[in-house]
């Protein structure tokens, strides 16, 4: 009874403090923009259980990536077990699930294996942030707190599946003692009790031990994540749903600047209605200056990024030398949000702290150095679209502040005055030909 008490009051502020946490973000999101409807339910789905669940784009690199699958698949299957803890913890049961028979026994099997390939994977992943000069681990972004915030979360992850493998084995010493039946299959802990020799009330405490340490790390690890780079464990799936579902280099029009070209063509069209689908909404700004111009999807990139570098390390422009980097772009984002985002909510929208995501933490010459090749966007293994976020602050420069490089302002220049992006009249467009014969024309 007093366990159960425990653990519930425990649970409670788990619960509490989440909730905290969960009304904070939306709080922030209601500050972005709109970025697009969510239609196409069963293709988001395929493309949810291929990239998320299936994680095929992190087998780009195969072993590290299969280390990686493993985890998350690990923790899928270790959640059910979880879940269990849960109601045993709220009930006073005791291995609740056991009804399930044979699937109970293939459940704990592979979770109890799980652990082993996690704590291995984990203790990798350690060695190489620890020990090797990772270089895609490394930026002007990545800060010394990134750094231990990961090993942080990595450790924690480790120490999770350690007291998973001990509660596991103390269970099937204490009931195989006390001569009650051990549900569940267990092939690591088994192998583990064997080497083990104690008895008695110690191996009954050993396993509470085990028991609580586990629950009470998920407990910390669950509300430690939302402020880790590992939030994407949470934030991962539902981004690759929401991906958006056009060709990789396809960009958005701006609704309110085709109905303008369409009333220069055809002056008509300034009394025709919106088209089907179409918003008729004023633009207080053009692009995107700072944090609360961003769309909800960008934000929810930023949120989902792992920091892995596959971006940064596959972009042309990073690896000839250039200031971009994808990863520090998204990253960008989250900073800003989390530096300004409460003051937009505690005072509204005209709230200022003098700063703006562009040239306080994105510099034009970062913007600039993109080729909109998409290798990041190709390469992220969770669907974030980098060149949608620095298009629009590209746009910000160009339609609020005319600040486009020299060589852009000149074809700007041209295609208004010359119809064209050269530096000559129409009606000059053809002197080029005029010593040109009928007889000069092959074929």
């Amino acid at each position: 009874m007093v366990k159960q008490v425990v653990f519930i009051i425990a649970l409670v502020f788990t619960i509490a403090a989440f909730a905290v946490t969960t009304r904070r973000f939306i709080r922030f999101f209601k500050l972005t923009k709109p970025a697009f409807k969510v239609r196409q339910i069963g293709e988001r789905t395929v493309l949810m259980l291929k990239v998320a669940i299936g994680q095929t784009k992190i087998f780009r690199r195969p072993v590290m990536g299969l280390l990686h699958a493993l985890v998350f698949w690990g923790f899928c299957v270790i959640l059910i077990g979880s879940i269990e803890m849960m109601i045993d913890g709220v009930t006073g049961t005791e291995k609740v699930l056991r009804f399930l028979g044979i699937f109970y026994d293939i459940i704990m099997a592979s979770g109890d294996i799980f652990a082993l390939l996690i704590a291995f994977a984990i203790i990798v992943f350690l060695a190489r942030r620890l020990f090797l000069n990772v270089k895609r681990f490394s930026g002007i972004e990545m800060k010394h707190i990134s750094h231990v915030d990961a090993n942080i979360a990595l450790t924690m992850i480790l120490l999770l599946m350690i007291s998973l493998l001990g509660m596991n084995t103390f269970y099937i010493l204490s009931a195989a003692e006390a001569g009650n039946q051990i549900y569940g299959y267990y092939p690591v802990s088994i192998f583990m009790a064997g080497f083990l020799r104690t008895t008695g009330q110690a191996n009954h405490i050993l396993y509470e031990t085990n028991w609580w340490a586990h629950i009470l790390l998920i407990f910390i690890f669950a509300n430690y994540l939302p402020y880790s780079k590992h939030f994407h464990v949470f934030m991962s799936v539902p981004n690759v749903f929401l991906s958006r579902l056009e060709p990789l280099g396809k960009l958005d029009t701006m609704e309110n600047i085709t109905r303008e070209v369409k009333i220069m063509m055809d002056p008509d069209q300034a009394f025709a209605s919106p088209a089907e689908g179409e918003e008729e909404a004023d633009t207080e700004r053009f692009g995107v200056l700072d944090i609360e111009d961003v769309s909800w999807k960008s934000y929810l990139d930023s949120l989902a990024c792992t920091e892995c570098g596959r971006c940064t390390s596959v972009c042309p422009a990073n690896i000839t030398g250039k200031k971009l980097s994808p990863r520090k772009v998204i990253m960008d984002v989250r900073a800003r949000m989390k530096e300004k985002g409460p003051g937009l909510v505690k005072e509204g929208t005209e709230f200022s702290d003098g700063k703006s995501l562009i040239r306080d933490l994105v510099s034009e010459e970062e913007l600039w150095a993109c080729t909109l090749c998409n290798a990041c966007a190709q390469e992220c293994p969770i669907n974030i679209n980098h060149p949608v976020l620095i298009v629009n602050m590209r746009r910000y420069l160009v339609m609020e502040e005319s600040a486009a490089p020299g060589e852009l302002n000149s074809i700007f220049s041209n295609i208004e005055n010359n119809g064209a992006p050269w530096q000559f009249s129409m009606e000059d467009r053809m002197l080029w030909a005029e010593d040109i014969s009928m007889n000069d024309i092959p074929g």
